[in-house]
């Protein structure tokens, strides 16, 4: 039994069994990891919420195209540190909403009518064909299971913010194209949709409400047309949905 006890010892794990006692150090270097963890995790959760808010301020307008902001200001506006905000403009330079000034901050991108077009393509070109297929072979009860989304997209367009209406239309498109199962295509469309979205030198590329309204109602009777099965409307609505986002 010595020997046993003996060999066990020589893994160098305390025997907790035998009353041994964790070392002091052990345990402050544990709630040290767990203070670091805790505080990383919340860390993430300031800076997606920031990085939030700027998409949202983005789409709104309030942060103008050629205007430079510098993490500072944009912090105290948002009561923030300069850190979060300047990790979350990180991620919108990769985007391509932003780029980086030095010593200045970060300037909104200015965009024209040709990129737009060119964005509204590239999205045409990969979710046309992959709701033709879906149309074919998603039963209508999963069609009608998007009805809620649908009408989500009426009511934020009534709002005539342009910001609310994008993250209804957003998180419907999504939901349509999820139902392929394609994770990875869901990705890149949902980045290139909020491309799309950033406003144009001049103003926001869908002026009022009753273009927003006009937009919603796009998803509506597409949800009809599915549910119907009735294909040549389905695609005659879904090339004039993004041939209106041109």
């Amino acid at each position: 039994m010595k020997q046993g006890a003996q060999g066990s010892g020589d893994t160098g794990v305390p025997d907790l069994r035998d009353g041994a006692r964790v070392p002091r150090q052990t345990r402050a270097q544990d709630v040290d990891r767990r203070r670091e963890s805790r505080s990383a995790v919340q860390r993430s959760s300031v800076r997606g919420q920031i990085l939030d808010a700027l998409r949202h301020a983005l789409v709104a307008g309030d942060l103008k195209p050629g205007e430079v902001y510098s993490a500072p200001a944009l912090g105290e506006r948002f009561g923030v540190s300069a850190t979060p905000v300047r990790e979350a403009m990180q991620q919108l330079t990769l985007e391509g909403a932003v780029e980086v000034v030095p010593n200045r901050g970060f300037r909104v991108a200015v965009r024209g009518a040709r990129e737009l077009a060119e964005l509204a393509e590239v999205r045409a070109l990969i979710e046309v064909p992959v709701m033709m297929r879906l149309a074919r072979t998603v039963p209508a009860e999963r069609w009608a299971e998007l009805r809620p989304l649908a009408e989500e997209t009426a009511r934020a367009a009534t709002s005539g913010c342009p910001a609310t209406y994008a993250e209804s239309d957003r998180a419907f498109h999504r939901a349509v194209l999820g139902l392929s199962g394609n994770e990875q295509l869901v990705q890149i469309a949902e980045d290139l949709h909020r491309r799309a979205q950033w406003p144009l030198v001049g103003g926001p590329v869908r002026q009022g409400r009753a273009d927003l309204v006009a937009d919603a109602a796009e998803h509506t009777a597409l949800l009809d047309a599915l549910i119907a099965e009735d294909l040549a409307t389905v695609r005659a609505l879904v090339g004039e949905h993004f041939a209106g986002a041109v």
